[in-house]
C-alpha cells in the first residue's frame, strides 16, 4: 500500500488558516484532494494535522468530507507522520505532501512513485538541489523503514519539523533519486504562502475548474500565458 500523508495546520505565519480558504465554492485543502484522489496509486489519503484546538475547525471539516485525519504534534511533523502511518496504514511506501499546493499535479505524483518503483530508492523527489517543477508540485516518497530510522534516531528539531532531511542528508546511508523534468521551472511559484499566492490560484481556478475539475498543469500554464498580469504576481515567476 502507498500511503499519501497531507501535512496541514491552521496556524500559518504568514497566511493563517490559508489551508481553509475558499477555493472555487469550497476549502482548499479539499480542492487539493480532489486533485491528490486522480493519482491512482495513491491508496489511501490521510490528512496529519496537530492537537492544537486552533486545527479543531480542520479537523471537523475533513471528517465531515470523510477524509481520515491523524493528529498528532504541532512542531514534531516527523512524530506525527509516523503516528499516521501507524494509525492507517499498515504501509511499506509513504508520500509526504503539503497543503499549501492546490495545483499538484498527479502525472507528476505518478511518475516520481514510478522512479521509485524502478530504482528501489529509499528516498525519491522531484525536488532538491535541482528543482526544475514549480513550487508546489512537490512530492517526497520514501520507504516507510527509512522514516522510521529517522524518527527514531533524529534529535534535531528541523530534521522532525520538517520530515525528510534527516533522510535525504545522508545520501551515504539512503539511496536516493531524483525526478527531473526538461524544462526548468524551478523559479515559478505555484504554492499558497501568501495573499498573492492565494489570489494566483483562484484565479486559476475561476478559470479552469468549472470548465474542467481535472484541469492539468498544462492548463494551468496555457491560462497564465493568456493573462499577462499574473506572469510576476507578487513579484515571483508564475510560468
Amino acid at each position: 500500500m502507498v500511503l499519501a500523508i497531507l501535512q496541514a495546520r491552521m496556524s500559518s505565519t504568514r497566511l493563517p488558516g490559508k489551508v481553509m480558504a475558499d477555493l472555487a465554492g469550497a476549502p482548499m485543502i479539499l480542492r487539493q484532494i480532489e486533485r491528490l484522489r486522480r493519482a491512482p496509486s495513491l491508496t489511501r489519503i490521510v490528512v496529519a494535522t496537530s492537537v492544537q484546538p486552533g486545527d479543531d475547525p480542520l479537523s471537523e471539516a475533513l471528517a465531515a468530507a470523510a477524509v481520515p485525519v491523524f493528529r498528532g504534534p504541532l512542531d514534531d511533523v516527523l512524530a506525527r507522520f509516523i503516528g499516521a502511518i501507524d494509525a492507517f496504514g499498515p504501509a511499506d511506501v509513504a508520500v509526504r505532501l503539503t497543503a499549501d499546493c492546490p495545483l499538484a499535479d498527479p502525472a507528476v505524483i505518478e511518475a516520481t512513485l514510478a522512479l521509485r518503483q524502478v530504482t528501489d530508492a529509499d528516498y525519491t523527489a522531484n525536488a532538491g538541489e535541482r528543482r526544475t517543477f514549480p513550487k508546489g508540485l512537490d512530492v517526497e516518497v520514501f520507504k516507510v523503514a527509512a522514516l522510521r530510522a529517522a524518527a527514531a534516531e533524529s534529535t534535531d528539531p528541523y530534521d522532525r519539523e520538517h520530515v525528510t532531511p534527516f533522510l535525504y542528508r545522508r545520501p551515504e546511508r539512503f539511496a536516493l533519486a531524483f525526478h527531473h523534468q526538461t524544462v526548468d521551472e524551478g523559479d515559478v511559484r505555484w504554492t499558497v504562502d501568501r495573499p498573492d499566492d492565494l489570489a494566483f490560484v483562484r484565479a486559476v481556478y475561476d478559470a479552469l475548474y468549472l470548465v474542467d475539475p481535472a484541469f492539468s498543469s498544462d492548463d494551468v500554464r496555457a491560462f497564465v500565458r493568456s493573462r499577462p498580469d499574473l506572469l510576476l504576481l507578487g513579484g515571483d515567476r508564475r510560468l
